[in-house]
């Protein structure tokens, strides 16, 4: 098992060179067969060719038997990994399914964050994005259906991922207005108003506002 989201873990733990730790963790990342030379050119993109090639034939030596599969010149993870499975329960939170505490927890995680490499920075920003609106629709959903205490958990994984995203301030602020949590509801607005403030001089969205009417704010504040 190689796991990528939230870090770089190898189950069962075993001691590898960084080069074997890079390898694995780009095949998991890019879940199909890849070009021997596409992958050294990621990998090593400041050597020439050849030097890169011989740097990923070192690596391989240490990557333990059978974790990734030689198919012609494609290199293929034959390993399971984490990623694949948080794309599908992230597919199913689009699609208006309910998830489990332990799929929240999964999709509150980055791709390997701390990693800084070119070959790494696209998939974080799709993956980032896509777990946002997943954790956003799943509490919406699960907030309609009365599952509200993993519905406040979705919400506010989504906002802690973007702080400033204010459609998911208001999914958690439904789901806590739903099982009658005001003052929740109440500091959650205040928070992204703040926010908003700070970093882009704006209000939030009059529509949002409109659903904290009859509550007093500032009082709350005091």
């Amino acid at each position: 098992m190689v796991g990528i989201v939230g870090r770089l873990g190898i189950y069962p733990m075993v001691r590898l060179s960084l080069a074997a730790r890079r390898i694995l963790a780009y095949l998991a990342l890019r879940g199909q067969p890849v070009a021997r030379g596409v992958v050294s050119a990621d990998l090593w993109p400041d050597v020439v060719d050849d030097i890169g090639r011989a740097n990923l034939r070192r690596a391989l030596w240490h990557v333990p038997r059978g974790w990734v599969d030689a198919v012609g010149d494609e290199l293929l993870l034959a390993a399971e990994n984490d990623l694949a499975r948080a794309r599908r329960v992230a597919g199913r939170a689009l699609n208006g399914e309910p998830l489990t505490f332990d799929e929240i927890t999964l999709l509150s995680n980055d791709i390997l964050p701390g990693w800084h490499e070119e070959w790494v920075l696209p998939a974080q920003d799709a993956f980032h994005l896509l777990r946002v609106q997943a954790l956003e629709a799943a509490c919406r959903t699960m907030a309609a259906s009365g599952t509200y205490a993993l519905a406040t958990q979705a919400g506010a994984a989504a906002i802690a991922a973007e702080p400033l995203r204010e459609s998911a301030a208001e999914a958690l602020i439904t789901a806590h207005l739903a099982q009658r949590n005001r003052y929740e509801a109440a500091q959650c607005f205040r928070t992204l108003a703040k926010r908003l403030h700070d970093e882009l001089g704006v209000a939030p969205d009059p529509a949002l506002t409109k659903r904290l009417v009859g509550i007093d704010l500032d009082r709350l504040a005091s």
